[in-house]
């Protein structure tokens, strides 16, 4: 193969579409595709994906499309594909046969909220200290372990069919190779079922609440587990015999990206939900908050995670008409901070951190006659700023030095989300200069399992910074106390309504 041109394939799938790039082995991106697909609600509280349809579907169409051109003589990106990775929503639970073909739906991580009886059972009877401690996280619904056991009480009979057990990482690995593993950073997020300081699982644990169900080899997100075999290669076009990396949870695969990797350093990742990585110098633990394995072997990270700031910004959008994007965001850019005394909670599909409360819903409170779209836009944007400062501060009353801190994902498509953050936190945020998010870290993962770059490697420069703006800052230095307090006062309230919901809809 003198002379042509060697290419990485990254690819992420996430809640509602997935990405893929080709790659320099230097990390240039020379060429990008996505793919929308759907998410299922089946009942409130429950949130799935087809894993055929959606996460290899996504995956062969993408990579198909990445490599026919990467075929083509004519086209710029003309070479041939040496290393591929993957990422993906997690932790998911995806259970399979013998064959590793899917016996149900994938349940989908946090935002999937059905086993929350389960996460309390298993918290009482392992000791919230001995989970903090031992696994680094309580028991939530953002658990893999929680939704395993729901699995093994409420469908028992397609438990004991089950086999495998997979994420929606692990399940494409499995499909390109046929290797049954999983990475050590997933598998942290697998509450009971993990021990953070011996990276192994915890076999008594695993015999009860998975009896008969194989556990995966744990591996890390940047080794290699196998080489794509002939039928994967039909189906991808990726060639035969190219070596895959194991990858990861795409929210640290987006870490990678942007070079997120020593102590201090802190992405905030701005999408349907927003979600924080704090790498640590050491395990970290709060009672309210994730902590896990990172991505490079020793590594640790402290985690939060919103279960929804876009999506609610996109609901108030829909429910208005759906006004093009961009006018939508200079109407809420030409509000005042602070939205006129306007304040919601973002809670619009319960909360996972810094308070795991499935039943927190939404609210906005000051609305007045002279209350305009902009400013119910703008407040809903604050409500997600305010959140993220209340996670931070979570974070720093748990040791985290925060020295650094990236932006990442699709709401910095637009510069007035990233500035009220700023603006509500204090904290100067990077941009990068690539943007495309947990696929590029996947092509990373992809470099080092290849041997052509090291881990500590950087990939991405800083395009722009954010600064505070004072007069801002000072408006909302008035509101946080009040954003705080209105979560407070209504919380028994928001639970009722929440009760009400499961009750009357249909």
């Amino acid at each position: 193969m003198s002379g042509v041109r060697e290419l990485l394939l990254g690819v992420d799938v996430g809640t509602g579409s997935s990405k893929g790039v080709l790659t320099t082995l230097d990390g240039q991106v020379l060429a990008r595709a996505s793919r929308r697909h759907r998410t299922d609600h089946p009942r409130p509280g429950y949130v799935e994906h087809d894993a055929d349809a959606v996460w290899w579907g996504d995956f062969c169409a993408i990579a198909r499309e990445l490599t026919d051109r990467a075929a083509d003589p004519a086209d710029v990106v003309h070479g041939r594909v040496v290393a591929v990775g993957t990422s993906g929503i997690g932790p998911t639970v995806l259970l399979a046969d013998e064959h590793g073909a899917p016996l149900r739906p994938a349940v989908l991580y946090g935002v999937d909220t059905r086993s929350v009886a389960e996460a309390v059972e298993l918290e009482e009877r392992y000791g919230a200290q001995d989970l903090l401690q031992r696994c680094g996280s309580r028991m939530s619904t953002q658990a893999a372990g929680g939704k395993l056991e729901w699995l093994r009480r409420h469908e028992p009979d397609v438990f004991a069919r089950a086999r495998y057990f997979f994420m929606s990482n692990s399940y494409l690995a499995f499909r390109l190779t046929g290797e049954y593993v999983l990475d050590q950073h997933s598998a942290s997020q697998s509450t009971p079922l993990y021990d953070r300081h011996a990276g192994a699982w915890i076999e008594d644990r695993c015999d009860e609440i998975a009896k008969g169900l194989p556990m995966p080899r744990l591996v890390w997100p940047s080794e290699r587990v196998g080489t794509v075999t002939a039928g994967a290669s039909a189906a991808t076009g990726i060639p035969v015999g190219t070596p895959v990396a194991a990858g990861t949870c795409d929210a640290w695969a987006e870490a990678e990206s942007v070079d997120v990797g020593r102590p201090g350093d802190v992405m905030v990742m701005y999408g349907s939900t927003t979600f924080f990585i704090a790498v640590t110098d050491g395990p970290r633990v709060h009672p309210s908050l994730w902590g896990t394995a990172g991505v490079r072997p020793g590594q640790s990270t402290l985690a939060a995670g919103m279960a929804s700031s876009g999506s609610a910004v996109e609901w108030w959008r829909e429910t208005i008409g759906s006004p093009d994007v961009g006018e939508l965001v200079a109407e809420a850019a030409a509000a005042p901070p602070g939205s006129n005394g306007l304040v919601a909670l973002p809670y619009f599909a319960g909360e996972r951190t810094p308070f795991a409360d499935a039943d927190a819903r939404g609210a906005l409170l000051g609305l007045t006659l002279r209350t305009t779209r902009g400013e119910v836009d703008r407040a809903l944007l604050e409500a997600t700023a305010f959140g993220v400062r209340h996670n931070l501060e979570e974070m720093r009353a748990a040791g985290v030095d925060i020295r650094r801190v990236v932006a990442v994902g699709g709401g910095t498509g637009s510069a007035l989300w990233p500035q009220i953050v700023t603006d509500v936190t204090g904290l100067r945020q990077e941009l990068p200069a690539e943007r495309i998010g947990a696929s590029l870290g996947d092509a990373k993962f992809a470099a080092v399992a290849l041997g052509a770059v090291d881990v500590d490697t950087t990939w991405n420069s800083v395009e722009a910074t954010t600064e505070p703006d004072p007069a801002a800052a000072e408006v909302y230095a008035e509101l946080y106390p009040a954003y705080r307090a209105l979560h407070e006062a209504t919380a028994t309230l928001q639970h009722q309504l929440s009760a009400l919901e499961r009750r009357t809809r249909t």
